[in-house]
């Protein structure tokens, strides 16, 4: 699956099938929660999809796999030939990996943790790795105040504490944050990035109802938003850090791919959309978040794995599509650009 050798005797193909069986039995039986609690209905609040059907809103995640799924296989085309590089190599060893992972998961969730209790008491939604509206549109957009400081929380909390934390000890190579094959990463970026901007356009096409002006206004103002309250996070929190240790402590690139997609889900785990009225809408909500992020997160990691660059993901699979191509909207819409 990856390009990346591992130090240690990697897990063979048996185990990585027998991973993914679990996965998907893993996969069936949320999807079956969710049905049997939405009994026809979501709670959520996502304008965007207001008028799609139910049966459509339910298999959105599940029909997004398989296009994820098939964008691996076209990384895995790409990177057949690359030099193999060593990935666990870049994680110290076992005792100290175990001890940096389960440091950098619960400084994690105390970071989401705080971002909850933050925004509300500036007046705010709580703040998640994903600002309020984004994809998926939110009935009250955020202000450009609580735009600004949710970008602000998440890039010093997620991104430039934990960088300056680990950048003490290790390399920015050992982060995964230096290409070794720069043609085959820009390879990889463009193509990943052409085919999921199509995919995106089609399914979401609301910038073609921006006017060009607008656009071109709204768009680097996205880019950069997004750039600093979830790309670098992201980056930095996931796969700079906690991929290597991964595939260190797992010696199998299929549970590592899915350990990132879970944890990238994870760290979304109050929404903008979500609902908390009531215990049922609350579980609901976070089987929806699961379901939602763990395919992106989950490609971020196999694109990653395949190059040893998270740059490539950042920019190829997050930056640009879907914050830009999808988000322009949102953004024009905060900051009232006609």
């Amino acid at each position: 699956m990856t390009a990346a050798a591992d130090t240690r005797a990697p897990h063979g193909p048996r185990f990585g099938l027998w991973v993914l069986g679990w996965g998907a039995l893993a996969w069936l039986a949320m999807n079956l929660c969710v049905l049997a609690l939405a009994r026809g209905s979501f709670p959520f609040d996502r304008p965007a999809l207001a008028g799609t059907p139910f049966g459509q809103q339910a298999a959105g995640p599940t029909l997004a796999l398989v296009e994820q799924v098939a964008l691996m296989g076209l990384v895995w085309m790409l990177t057949r030939r690359r030099r193999p590089f060593d990935m666990a190599a870049r994680a110290p060893a076992d005792a100290r990996a175990w001890r940096e992972t389960a440091g950098v998961l619960a400084y994690a969730m105390g970071g989401q943790v705080g971002g909850w209790i933050l925004g509300p008491a500036l007046g705010f939604r709580p703040f998640s790795f994903h600002l309020a509206g984004t994809l998926v549109g939110c009935s009250t957009p955020p202000s450009p105040a609580e735009t600004a400081l949710w970008a602000g929380y998440n890039f010093i909390v997620f991104a430039v504490i934990p960088y300056l934390w680990f950048r003490r000890r290790y390399s920015n190579a050992d982060l995964n944050l230096v290409s070794t094959d720069r043609a085959n990463d820009v390879l990889v970026l463009v193509a990943v990035l052409v085919m999921e901007s199509a995919v995106q356009l089609a399914a979401m096409p609301g910038i073609f109802r921006m006017s060009p002006g607008a656009f071109l206004i709204a768009a680097p103002i996205a880019f950069m938003v997004f750039l600093v309250g979830t790309v670098l996070p992201t980056m930095v929190l996931i796969y700079a850090i906690l991929l290597p240790r991964y595939l260190r402590l797992t010696g199998s690139a299929t549970l590592t791919v899915i350990l990132g997609g879970l944890t990238y889900a994870l760290m979304h785990l109050v929404e903008g959309w979500s609902s908390f009225r009531s215990p049922h809408d609350a579980v609901l909500s976070v089987l929806f978040v699961f379901l939602s992020y763990t395919g992106p997160g989950m490609f971020k990691s196999f694109v990653t794995l395949r190059t040893g660059n998270a740059w490539v993901h950042a920019l190829g699979y997050h930056a640009i599509a879907p914050h830009v191509i999808v988000d322009a909207p949102l953004v024009a819409r905060i900051l009232g650009i006609g």
